[in-house]
């Protein structure tokens, strides 16, 4: 023991010192010079964590299995644990240092904590603050939408800008990464059990499923970068915090933080697109385009050499004469070309708005797509020179067409207008990508409204689309309902496509374990109210503490005056439904029954099941009504995510 000891030791220090540039003399300093890309720009730090005895929960690397520095020779890793060659795991027996020989107090307070502050002095002509980041945790994925939501803080106080921040936590950060893609990070953790859903023993072996911990990506904040202004000393504070428990530690990489000139002048644009004529596009209609160039940054941008503005006439339509207008600047139309041009400058903070008509070609086919997409020139470094470009933000519409034959249809066509015509569609999607994150969901096929939601404004409970946890799409719809709120609905209007009607109804879904009773219905209704189908969604408690409610899922086959529910099984042990992405089909048989098919990843009809009609059917559905029975309200409420939601039609005779 005493041999395996030495070596341990020895390996153990061999990596540290391949690996960990620290200074000797400790005051915060080393990890603020081995992340700042300008080290001119560092005044004074200060640091602390919940050990105390030094600082041991913060580290400078030049490498950590799949970190590399994104600048320089070195980047900093601050950890809820001790922040070492293995961050997470102590002798691989546990999650969390904690649960190994790290601190002991492990559901007390102070929760652990690792803050550092700087004092930096803004160089000239720079405005914003910008730096890589990447966060890791072993409180996923058993602990999402609990109170045990570890978090990253990154904090800006600016004399002249203000506050600002950013922050990343378990229930609403961005996980793309698990154990199998962040090798060698102590991160890449799996349960023996092959159950990551339960607090369990863990090791370094990977096992499919068993990945016991999760990362962002590394994520450059540039679309979140910080404002500042020039010469200014501001504080910048990096603050990661366990919360809930001190069990499960949590780490967070940290480099590149520097200050940028680009952002001086900031901008962005905008097209939008009115039929004049009025109703849906048809030919020989008159189109108008309304540009906006918007200057969302501090400093002008100046009328510089060349154009600032670009557009060229979309295919199928004819620009009509005279029709390009701008209050200020110089617009124009190039025949030779074929496209619109505008010279002008743009003051900081303000927008520059041009318009132009086209009219639709005559002979186009039903469906013709019409699109374009213009391009703002300007100068991002203050040099006089227009070095950067910026696509106007149009609509996106799926045409179908795979022009790049890369086997996929192409969606990113900057479409701006689709000459009208209904071609009935036999299936219809919603996959919230394109709905405001925390708010309601919309969805139109071809301009036409089909799908909307209820109000997400509530109290302790959730119905909103979720900009994080989704599927395959960038987006999701995020459930967390209490009885007290009552029913909300998803509503449907099939009659705008030309009064199709339903023939299956699917949705994809994640859901998790909980720490107490729950249950929750869907109720498929027509437009009296009355029931098409019905689904119940039932937490019993058969797991292991403290995640030890298991979720069932059933449907219902009677309309007596009591309800016969059958369960769907997973393929599961005992046929729960554990932290996966499932899909619910629930499908028309002939006049008289209704089929039930439940998949899921990478496994397609794990469980199938043919019931009775209820009382409605499924020519007239309008609504899908959702709520908890339960009563009081569960502290811990579980949460659900939605995406991939479809609809399959057919139209009467």
């Amino acid at each position: 023991m005493i041999f395996g000891l030495i070596i341990l030791i020895s390996f153990s220090f061999m990596i540290l010192t391949a690996n960990n540039v620290q200074a000797t003399a400790y005051n915060g300093q080393d990890l603020a010079l081995a992340i700042l890309k300008d080290e001119s720009t560092y005044v004074s730090s200060s640091y602390t964590d919940k050990d105390g005895t030094g600082h041991s929960q913060s580290i400078v690397l030049s490498s950590l299995g799949i970190m590399t520095p994104t600048h320089g020779s070195t980047f900093a890793l601050f950890s809820t644990g001790i922040a070492a060659y293995n961050p997470v795991t102590t002798d691989e027996e546990n999650p969390g240092d904690e649960r190994g020989t790290w601190f002991n107090n492990k559901n007390g307070n102070p929760r652990d904590f690792v803050t550092l502050t700087m004092c930096l002095q803004v160089p000239l002509y720079m405005h914003y603050l910008s730096y890589d980041v990447q966060f890791f945790s072993s409180e996923y994925p058993e602990f999402i939408g609990t109170k045990y939501n570890d978090y990253l803080k990154i904090t800006v106080d600016s004399p002249s800008q203000g506050i600002s921040e950013y922050q990343f936590d378990v229930n609403s950060g961005y996980f793309v990464l698990d154990s199998n893609d962040i090798n060698g990070t102590g991160f890449d953790i799996f349960a023996l059990s092959g159950n990551p859903a339960q607090v369990d023993i863990v090791d370094t072996t990977p096992r499919d499923p068993g990945a016991d911990a999760g990362a962002s990506d590394l994520i450059p904040i540039g679309g979140q970068s910080h404002p500042v202004s020039p010469c200014e000393y501001i504080n910048v504070t990096i603050h990661l915090q366990d919360k809930g428990d001190n069990m499960f530690d949590s780490a967070a990489f940290i480099d590149n933080l520097r200050f940028t000139g680009e952002a001086m002048t900031q901008i962005v644009g905008s097209k939008d697109l009115e039929d004049i004529n009025g109703g849906e596009m048809e030919c020989n209609d008159t189109l108008e385009y309304t540009i906006t160039i918007s200057n969302t940054g501090t400093a002008d941008q100046n009328d510089n050499p060349g154009n600032e503005f670009e557009d060229y006439i979309p295919e199928k339509t004819t620009y009509i004469s005279d029709s390009a207008y701008s209050e200020y600047g110089d617009i124009n139309y190039n025949s030779t070309e074929n496209k619109i041009t505008w010279s002008g400058d743009i003051p900081s903070e303000t927008s520059r708005i041009l318009t132009f008509r086209v009219k639709i070609d005559n002979g186009l086919q039903n469906g013709e797509i019409i699109s374009n997409q213009g391009t703002i020139y300007w100068d991002s470094d203050e040099d006089g020179d227009n070095d950067a470009t910026e696509l106007t933000d149009d609509m996106f519409v799926d045409d179908g067409i795979d022009q790049d034959e890369d086997g996929e249809t192409d969606d990113d066509d900057p479409t701006i207008g689709i000459v009208y015509a209904f071609d009935y569609p036999t299936v219809i999607t919603e996959d919230f990508t394109d709905d405001t994150p925390g708010g309601n969901a919309t969805q139109a096929y071809l301009s036409r409204n089909w799908f909307r939601t209820s109000n997400s404004e509530m109290y302790g409970s959730c119905f909103e689309v979720a900009p994080s946890f989704h599927y395959s799409t960038s987006q999701s719809f995020k459930t967390k309902l209490r009885q007290s709120i009552g029913s909300l609905y998803w509503y449907y209007s099939l009659n705008t496509l030309e009064n199709a009607e339903m023939d299956w109804w699917e949705i994809w879904f994640a859901c998790g374990d909980t720490s107490e009773n729950y249950s929750f219905y869907l109720y498929l209704q027509d437009d009296n109210g009355d029931d098409i189908a019905k689904i119940r969604f039932n937490y019993t408690p058969k797991g292991p503490l403290p995640m030890n409610w298991l979720l069932e899922l059933y449907y219902c086959n009677s309309t007596g005056s009591e309800d016969e529910w059958c369960q769907l099984s997973s393929d599961y042990n005992q046929g729960f439904l554990r932290n996966c992405w499932y899909k619910l089909r629930i499908e028309k048989n002939a006049t008289s029954n209704i089929d039930y098919i439940l998949s899921r990843v990478r496994r397609d009809n794990i469980d199938f099941a043919t019931g009775q009609t209820l009382n409605a059917t499924f020519s007239d559905f309008k609504q899908v009504e959702w709520y908890s029975p339960l009563t009081p309200d569960p502290w811990v409420c579980p949460m659900f995510f939605w995406d991939e939601h479809r609809v399959g039609l057919t139209y009467p005779v």
